[in-house]
């Protein structure tokens, strides 16, 4: 066997590991096109066997917590920016078809991207002119 059959049969078996679990877990095949799914397969492989993933406990709790953290951060740096580079306000309204309640969220848009700022539950409420102002 060469190397180059090693290799090959190596990157088979990765990619029936991660064939069964986007299957079981009913992940998008385009999932893989993230620009985080290379930099965390790279993570996984860079610390090698033995040490132990995070639980979901942990992505759903700690992990999270975390990352909604930095993404806090990161939109109030963004905010600073709004000064100088200006925004527009933008709103859409949404129907849960379920429970048929009607939301109205608010976002702020510029160059850079385009931020959630709130959502407003509004049924039930009198849309006429002036709701809109």
């Amino acid at each position: 066997m060469t190397l180059k059959d090693m290799v090959k049969g190596t990157r088979n078996m990765l990619g029936r590991h991660i064939r069964k679990w986007f299957y079981n877990k009913e992940i998008l095949f385009d999932a893989a096109n993230s620009p985080y799914f290379l930099p965390m397969v790279n993570a996984i492989q860079r610390v090698g066997p033995g040490v132990k993933l995070s639980t979901a406990y942990e992505l759903s709790g700690p992990i999270l917590d975390e990352e909604m953290e930095e993404v806090r951060k990161w939109i109030e740096e963004y905010k600073q920016s709004w000064p100088r580079a200006g925004i527009t306000l933008m709103s859409d309204d949404w129907l849960n078809k379920v429970s048929k309640q009607e939301f109205v969220n608010f976002l702020a848009y510029s160059l850079k991207c385009t931020a959630f700022l709130s959502s407003k539950d509004v049924s039930g409420t009198k849309k006429d002119a002036n709701f809109y102002v």
